[in-house]
Order: C-alpha cells, then structure tokens, then sequence
C-alpha cells in the first residue's frame, strides 16, 4: 500500500475536487449513520417473528450493527490511511531508533496508536524494528500497542459502547504496552532471539527516513481509499462472524447465566476469559461486537475488557508469527508479563466498577 512521492496527479482529477468528494462523502456517511436504527427495524419487521421475541432481538441486533461497525471501519480506516501516510515502517523505525527505555516505551506505545500494524506484521516489524537499533523492551511495546490499542478498536468501542469503556481501554491498554514492554527490556532478554535475528540485530544500522511525509494530500486521500480496500479485504468475515456470535448472544444467552460466568462477583472469571481468549482468531472489528453483546447481557466490564485484550494481543496465530523470530522461552515471558497486565485490568475495574 504506497505510492511514490513523485507520483503526478492525474488531469482529470484536481484537488479541489477530491477535497469537495472527501467533504461530500463525510456528510453523507453523517446521514445515513443517523438511519440505521429505523434501518434495522424496517429489516426486522420483514421477518415473520415477533420483534421482541429472542429471534426478532436477534436479527434487530445484526441489521443494526453489520452497517454500523462497516460505516465506522470506512470512516476511521480512510482518515487513518491519511494519517498513515505521515507514518510508514522506514518511519517508524528512523523515530524509535536510539530511544532508551522508559520513555522509549512510552513514545513506541504511542505509535502503536496511529500505526495500527496488525499482528500478521509482526515478523517484518519486529526484524526491521530490531535492526534499526531499538532497545528490545521498547520493540514489545510497540508490538504489543499496534494491535490492541489502534484506531479501530478505539473508534468501534466508542460508537458501539460509549466513550467511557474506550477512554478506559484506551488508557489500560497502552499501560499494559508500556509496562510490559520496560518490564521485558529490563530482563535483558536479547540472547532469547532467534540467532538470525541476533545477527541482524549485533549489525544495526538506522535506516534513512522515506519520503512519504512529502507525499501530495490528493496522494493521501488514494492511500486512505486503498486502505479501505485493503482492511475491508482482511476483516470483513471476521466481522459478520463476530457480530453473528454478538447476535446470538444478546438474543438468546439468558442475562443470568452470562453474569454468573463473567460476572464481578466471580474471582476464576478473569483468568477464564483470558484462557477462552488467547485461542480465538479474531481482531478489533471481529471481537468488538461480541463485548457490546456481553456487556449488554451484564458481563463485568473488567472481564470483558480482559477477555479483548487477550484475542487482540495474545492470540494463538500471532504466537506461531512470532516463534518465527523468538524463542520458546521469550515467548513464554511475553504471553507471561503481557498476561498478567491484562489480568491485572480485568481485576481492577471488577474492583472498581
């Protein structure tokens, strides 16, 4: 996904008329987000069971939120295809090079946000990252960010499930990247690479930063609209699928059962959501719409929250990614120090809310 910086706008397309079709598609994205309720009833109603029934909340939860987590994901990935543009690998890499720990962590957990690499980037991020120079401990921070705490689990939980739970996953989350990751860098933990990496890593050099932050605007707006194709391309099953199971858990998951499972009051509930966690493939778009369901049926916040983490940041794929470039023994401590950061939150906010 990238174009060169020298790429000539074509004629028939000047800029005054992308910026005109940008404005135009915002509000008309404002519109129509405004009709999805009516939307999802009108949908319902076609269907021959009674709308409050277990299969009418069913299918009114489905119709609702397929075109409303689709509508966010479009917004969101474009404006932060844009906003990518500013910030590619070689970029990445160049800002985080020679950074010490501590606020090396912080600043890499902070790129995380706006880099929202995925975990199947892992292997190249974490090979680059490493032989640019940077401190191991603020490379986990980085890999541990990108994933969990991007753009679009932000912005999903905001429109799904207000902006207190994403303020609060905002802040745990990049807590978690950051401590982790000064935790793992204090251990020392560099012999525990893969000998290739190794290599690679004892003849670092800083690589120069690329010219992407030259690039055109109207070159920005294509990047956001490949950006859109391209994460559309990856999630768009994984979306269906986890609010088809979203679904089917706010229409016939009895509240009782669902709190007597995840509840607060439940101590082995934590640990177990992460444990159900670590195994499922999915990704922010996916497992989103699984938590509003969740939440709605009177899960505790913090097992819920935990539960989140541990898909997005201590998936299974990921671990296999990664066995790539890391021992047995390294990854046992990450899945051990990240692990126990989510356990942590999922505890706290049982605690406190």
């Amino acid at each position: 996904m990238s174009l060169n910086a020298s790429s000539p706008v074509h004629p028939y397309s000047p800029n005054w008329l992308w910026h005109v079709a940008v404005l135009a598609f915002v509000l008309a994205w404002y519109g129509v987000y405004g009709l999805l309720i009516p939307f999802s009833e009108w949908i319902t109603a076609l269907f021959p069971v009674a709308r409050h029934s277990h299969t009418g909340e069913a299918i009114a939860f489905f119709f609702y939120d397929v075109p409303k987590v689709m509508m966010l994901l479009t917004l969101i990935v474009f404006a932060m295809g844009v906003v990518r543009s500013f910030f590619s690998p070689e970029r990445t890499r160049a800002l985080l090079a020679g950074k010490r720990e501590g606020v090396g962590n912080v600043m890499a957990a902070s790129l995380g946000v706006v880099t929202p690499f995925c975990s199947c980037s892992a292997v190249p991020l974490f090979i680059g990252l490493v032989s640019a120079g940077v401190p191991l401990g603020v490379t986990f921070s980085f890999l541990i960010s990108a994933p969990m705490v991007n753009e679009v689990a932000l912005v999903l939980l905001f429109g799904l499930v207000g902006w207190k739970v994403a303020a609060t996953y905002f802040a745990f989350g990049l807590g978690v990247a950051i401590i982790a990751g000064w935790i793992i860098g204090r251990l020392h933990l560099e012999g525990w690479l893969q000998d290739w990496v190794r290599d690679i890593h004892s003849g670092a050099t800083a690589p120069t930063v690329t010219e992407g932050a030259r690039l055109p605007m109207v070159d920005r707006y294509r990047l956001g609209i490949v950006a859109v194709r391209e994460i559309f391309a990856k999630v768009w099953f994984w979306i269906i699928l986890g609010i088809g199971m979203g679904a089917l858990i706010h229409g016939y998951v009895p509240e009782d059962l669902m709190v007597s499972i995840m509840g607060a009051d439940q101590w082995w509930s934590v640990p177990a959501a992460v444990v159900i966690g670590i195994p499922m493939y999915t990704n922010a778009a996916g497992v989103i719409p699984i938590v509003e369901a969740l939440l709605g049926k009177g899960a505790a916040l913090g097992t819920v929250l935990a539960f989140m983490m541990s898909v997005i940041a201590l998936s299974l794929p990921e671990m296999i990614i990664l066995k790539q470039v890391l021992t047995l023994r390294l990854i046992a401590v990450f899945i051990g120090v990240v692990g126990s950061g989510i356990l942590a939150v999922g505890f706290l906010f049982n605690l406190l809310f």
